[in-house]
């Protein structure tokens, strides 16, 4: 049975790694729970925003954030593409002073995140 599970485990890594898919390790994280915890949320953002720690988690992400807009999440599973979207629409029409450093920073020529906002801003925040 051990052998079982450790070769479906190592099947879904090779698979993604075949696929060039980020890892999927953090897939369940409750996004949710996140977005409705300000103190949790805004030590993601600083950590994006290189101003305060990162935990392994948010580094992880932080490693991630401009390939994931210069390539429309491309390397994400569906699961990232659904967190993606959610984490956006939040900072879009609930944390935009947050939403404009992160363009500042990761996207200053705006080239990536305005298709991200047009597309974003005309659905309403769940």
């Amino acid at each position: 049975m051990k052998t079982i599970i450790f070769l479906g485990l190592f099947a879904v890594l090779a698979l993604n790694s075949v696929q060039g898919l980020y890892t999927d390790k953090y897939d369940n994280t409750n996004v949710k729970e996140i977005l409705e915890n300000p103190k949790l949320l805004h030590s993601y953002i600083k950590c994006g925003l290189d101003q305060g720690p990162c935990t392994e988690q948010a580094k992880e992400l932080k490693s991630h954030i401009i390939d994931a807009l210069e390539n429309d999440c491309g390397e994400c599973t569906e699961v990232q593409k659904g967190h993606l979207e959610e984490v956006f629409r939040h900072l879009i029409h609930k944390e935009r002073e947050f939403w404009d450093q992160l363009v500042a920073k990761f996207d200053p020529q705006n080239k990536y995140s305005k298709k991200y906002e047009d597309r974003l801003s005309k659905l309403k925040e769940a």
